[in-house]
C-alpha cells in the first residue's frame, strides 16, 4: 500500500515539478517529495555531496523504473553518535573484536566520512544490490544486506564478511 501511495504522489507531484525544476531533473524532484513524505524523519544531511547526488539519483531510478521504495534509516553521523554505537557494541558483544563485526569505531566508519548509507526496505537494498553500480552505490558486507557505500561508478569494492574484517578474507572463506 505504502509503495502504490507514494508512486501515485510522485505522478502527483510530477507537473509541479517540471514548472519549478524547469524540466531538469523534474522526476527526481517528484520522487524526492513523494518519498519525504513516505520517509519524513529522514536524514541526508552530511553525505559528501557525491553520496548525496548518487542516493539520490538512485532512488529516483527504482521509483520511476521499477517502483521500488529506497528509505534511508541512516547516513552519516557525528563522531559522538558513531562512538556511542560502537561502546554499545561493544558491552553487547562483550569485546571490541565482536563488535567490530558490526560497528567501526569512529576512525574507521564510512559513516562519519558521509559515505555510508544504511537502506531499508529489504526490497529497495535488493534494488541497489542489483542496480547501485550504475550509481556508485555498493553494498559492503555479507553480514549488512543494509549497509551500502558511495565509491563511485565502476570502482566496486570487494564484499568483506563484516565491518571489522580485514577486506582479504573473501564473505565465503569467512562463513557468511
Amino acid at each position: 500500500m505504502y509503495r502504490l501511495v507514494t508512486v501515485l504522489l510522485a505522478v502527483l507531484f510530477l507537473p509541479a515539478a517540471l514548472v519549478v525544476t524547469r524540466g531538469r531533473r523534474a522526476h527526481e524532484r517528484a520522487s524526492e517529495w513523494a518519498l519525504g513524505i513516505r520517509y519524513p524523519a529522514e536524514d541526508l544531511t552530511g553525505l559528501t555531496p557525491a553520496t548525496g547526488a548518487a542516493f539520490a539519483r538512485a532512488r529516483c531510478a527504482a521509483l520511476w523504473q521499477n517502483g521500488v521504495l529506497i528509505g534511508l534509516t541512516s547516513g552519516h553521523r557525528p563522531h559522538a553518535e558513531q562512538l556511542a554505537l560502537f561502546e554499545q557494541a561493544v558491552t553487547r558483544h562483550g569485546s571490541v573484536a565482536a563488535a567490530r563485526a558490526w560497528v567501526l569505531p569512529p576512525g574507521e566508519s564510512a559513516h562519519v566520512a558521509g559515505t555510508a548509507l544504511d537502506i531499508r526496505p529489504s526490497e529497495g537494498a535488493k534494488w541497489l544490490e542489483r542496480n547501485g553500480d550504475r550509481f556508485g552505490l555498493y553494498r559492503t558486507y555479507a553480514n549488512e544486506w543494509w549497509h551500502f557505500e558511495h565509491f563511485g561508478a565502476g570502482r566496486r569494492p570487494r564484499l568483506r564478511a563484516n565491518p571489522g574484517s580485514t577486506g582479504t578474507e573473501s564473505a565465503q572463506q569467512a562463513g557468511v
